[in-house]
């Protein structure tokens, strides 16, 4: 067996809260074993608070591969259980934006991603990292961390991204401009910026933001939206969003392996959707960090 095959031995683990969970699951399971990945166990998680404890078990366990299905919240809050081990982290996309998805080049639906399983390659990438709080795809400070504290249940799972759009039209009226501080450690730079995203991988809120992220660069990326306006920050989504030009004027990177970030006022900060952090904080990267399952012809 070639050294970069992926194990045919795993052990699920699907948040059946999430989006697409609950109806995925035995879609999954049915999927991967006629694709010839042997279940060692499989398990449909009602509480997404057991879900960290139901994968450190299967890790204790030595499972060569475990299958994470749930969103990007899912993957944030098992991603730092991996760190030090040769369990592969393997991915099933059942949230609105499943951005690490994207970043990995993994089809969306249960079908293309169990092909992923079954036939990919190990890749090993970086993640980012919060004061201690590992994250695998992105993180933001803005109108994310709004969007995220208080979006309903309800509605991001049953309208998906539509449901996530018009709850931002709704927060946008309380949301306020901030000063943004950024020590690499050589300089301090200060910018006015309407949000900030603190990227490993190129894809946030199921857009991709940040070109010039990458899961094995050894950098992390902070990416500001300068300017003090709110119509600022739909100009750069619209002008991402649509990949034109203007979109590079719109922004402001800052790259290192570790940057200290302030602002004033403070700013909550969301980690791959979920709500993790608090300004002032530390941002850096820990390089070739943890095995995942990727497509066969990633780079």
């Amino acid at each position: 067996m070639e050294t970069d095959a992926l194990p045919k031995q795993a052990v699920l683990v699907v948040n059946a809260q999430s989006r697409k969970g609950a109806e995925a699951f035995e879609e999954a399971c049915r999927e991967l074993t006629q694709a010839g990945v042997q279940l060692a166990g499989a398990f449909a998680v009602k509480d997404p608070e057991k879900i960290r404890g139901c994968v450190q078990r299967a890790l204790a366990d030595r499972a060569p591969m475990i299958i994470v299905g749930g969103g990007d919240g899912s993957l944030s809050s098992t991603i730092d259980d991996f760190l030090g081990s040769d369990t592969v982290f393997a991915l099933l996309p059942l949230g609105t934006a499943n951005s690490f998805a994207r970043t990995l080049g993994i089809p969306l639906d249960v079908p293309g991603a169990v092909q992923v399983i079954a036939t990919g390659k190990r890749k090993r990438i970086d993640l980012g990292c919060i004061d201690g709080d590992y994250f695998a795809n992105a993180a933001a400070m803005g109108l994310s961390p709004m969007i995220a504290e208080t979006v309903p249940h309800k509605l991001k799972k049953y309208l998906g991204m539509v449901g996530y759009l018009m709850w931002a039209v709704r927060v946008a009226f309380k949301f306020r401009p901030f000063r943004l501080t950024i020590d690499d450690g050589r300089s301090v730079q200060k910018v006015w910026a309407t949000e900030a995203r603190i990227a490993n991988g190129r894809f946030h809120g199921g857009v991709e933001l940040v070109e010039d992220a990458s899961l094995q660069s050894g950098e992390i990326v902070v990416q500001a939206v300068t300017g003090r306006s709110l119509f600022g920050l739909a100009w750069s989504w619209f002008t991402t969003l649509f990949k034109l030009r203007a979109r590079k004027q719109t922004t402001t990177e800052f790259h290192g392996r570790e940057l200290k970030l302030r602002a004033r006022p403070a700013q909550k900060i969301s980690i791959d959707g979920e709500l993790s952090a608090k300004t002032p904080v530390t941002v850096s990267v820990a390089r070739s960090a943890v095995w995942v399952a990727a497509p066969a012809d990633s780079a």
